[in-house]
């Protein structure tokens, strides 16, 4: 037997607590009927081998008597949700474009020479280097079709459309060859930052400042669904489309990436303990406001989208519109 497809998320119904579904052929089950311990889907990863069994089972029973998921607020896809590991400059085309873009060699270096720069010195990085990681906070995660709201300090707010690789499993010092074993599923995070508050000017030797120009509410807005792993074949073949008011500004694919799913796994696992919930954000493709020279304002409205998990859509407002 074939098994049904799935996703799993968090939704509310008006005032009443928001609790963890399935969504089958566009319609909500509650998985409380199956696993009525498990309140949220924060209490799902945290068992997730023994839950994904349970949710398959649910899903491949239904018949079409679930809840419309139109009728339903769709929340960021993990609640509680955990910590946030992001991947910096980890897609080749954009690090290039960023290389030419700021002129980051020589001074009379032509646009081509810069690029053959920068791609040789990418090839160094992915075959003897590290990736770049920072960390977020879960109190910025926001749901997929909730607004963003862009804060009335600092200026320039840019998009990142990335791939979210969520953990099923508490991860310690996982090789590349068992790190997939950790994932849970996929999901979809619009990692957004306000370029005026990376760099700490006042303070030259700290250089960047990603807590400041990273983590305001709703600055990654995450879902719709957590997508489990084996729905998603080869997590480094699927594209990533973001549109700011109808008109494509990034299509790239994960094949783009300079380190894969796997390597971000164990690298993190060398530094930290990764919990169940936890979302690794994978890095962004070439084309945000950075690229283009226009950033986010309110009114704006970003669609996105990454094979096989769904889309987002947000509307941009300003802080002071008290919402």
């Amino acid at each position: 037997m074939t098994a049904t497809p799935f996703s799993v998320g968090t939704f509310a119904d008006g005032t009443a607590v928001p609790f963890p579904g399935i969504v089958v052929d566009d319609r909500v089950y509650d998985t409380r009927a199956v696993l009525p311990a498990a309140a949220t889907t924060a209490a799902l990863l945290a068992d997730w081998d023994t839950a994904l069994d349970a949710l398959q089972t649910l899903a491949d029973s239904v018949s079409g008597d679930g809840r419309p998921v139109g009728e339903l607020r769709v929340m960021a896809p993990v609640q509680p949700p955990g910590q946030i590991f992001g991947a910096g400059a980890n897609y080749r085309e954009h690090v290039i474009q960023i290389t030419v873009a700021h002129r980051l060699g020589a001074a009379d270096a032509t646009e081509e020479e810069l690029r053959e720069q920068a791609a040789r010195e990418l090839d160094e990085r992915a075959a003897h280097g590290e990736p770049y990681v920072w960390v977020g906070v879960p109190s910025a995660i926001s749901g997929p079709y909730d607004d963003v709201i862009l804060p009335a300090v600092g200026d320039h707010h840019d998009w990142e459309l990335e791939l979210g690789v969520v953990i099923g499993r508490e991860t310690r010092n996982v090789t590349v060859e068992e790190a997939l074993d950790s994932v849970a599923g996929y999901t979809i995070c619009n990692d957004l930052t306000t370029r005026t508050l990376v760099p700490r000017t006042d303070i030259p030797m700290m250089g960047t400042d990603w807590m400041r120009a990273k983590n305001h509410p709703t600055f990654y807005p995450t879902g719709p669904y957590l997508v489990p792993a084996r729905f998603v074949p080869d997590p480094a073949a699927l594209d990533i489309t973001l549109r700011l008011n109808g008109e494509t500004m990034q299509k790239g694919s994960t094949s783009d990436m300079i380190f894969g799913v796997a390597a971000l796994i164990s690298y993190v696992s060398r530094m930290v303990t990764l919990q169940p919930g936890d979302m690794i954000i994978t890095g962004s493709p070439a084309g945000n406001g950075s690229h283009y020279g226009r950033f986010l304002r309110p009114g704006d409205v970003m669609d996105a989208e990454i094979t096989g998990l769904g889309v987002q859509r947000t509307v941009c407002r300003a802080a002071t519109d008290n919402i």
